[in-house]
């Protein structure tokens, strides 16, 4: 299982030929140190694993590694099936035809929600389809200080891997000095 650079992970997740709206997440603040940890994971498209922090409010940094091609019903188990937090992850337009495109589906997506009854599941995904997102799903996230358990359960599960992100991570910290401050 390779380290690579976060975006290079997300890239690969995205060229993807899986049922989009099957993918789901866990995140949280890393156990130690700055930073989330994030898993994703799709009954066929494997699982991914990134660890991630801000260098400043402009820049993420982050590696991450696919830890498995498919998962069992074991590892599937620790992630969410339905929670109130989702997330979805976006392939960027790279053509003003593309853009107009997707913005004409949103706004008839909107509009359609709008004038019909409906619920907020129902938008978040008729909007990612709109969108045609490689991505999205459930999500558990709870914020500083109630990491998910799931998070350590898949780091124990995940040792070695866990451990080789972490160290990567670390350095990549420490040589931005990160934990200096200004002055």
């Amino acid at each position: 299982m390779q380290v690579r650079d976060w975006q290079d992970i997300l890239q690969e997740l995205i060229a993807q030929e899986s049922d989009p709206q099957n993918w789901r997440a866990i995140s949280g603040v890393r156990s130690e140190g700055i930073g989330e940890d994030l898993y994703l994971c799709h009954p066929r498209g494997g699982l991914y694993h990134l660890k991630t922090y801000a260098k400043n409010p402009f820049k993420i940094q982050g590696f991450g590694a696919k830890l498995a091609r498919k998962i069992d019903d074991e590892i599937e188990s620790h992630f969410p099936v339905d929670v109130g937090g989702r997330f979805a992850i976006q392939k960027p337009f790279t053509e003003e035809v593309e853009i107009k495109r997707a913005t004409k589906k949103i706004e008839e997506t909107i509009r359609v929600h709008s004038e019909a009854p409906t619920n907020p599941l129902d938008l978040f995904e008729d909007v990612m389809v709109a969108m045609k997102s490689p991505a999205y799903g459930p999500l558990d996230y709870r914020g500083i200080g109630n990491r998910p358990e799931s998070l350590d359960i898949l780091a124990m599960e995940f040792h070695d891997l866990n451990k080789k992100l972490e160290r990567k991570l670390e350095g990549t910290i420490g040589d931005d000095e990160i934990g200096r401050g200004f002055g």
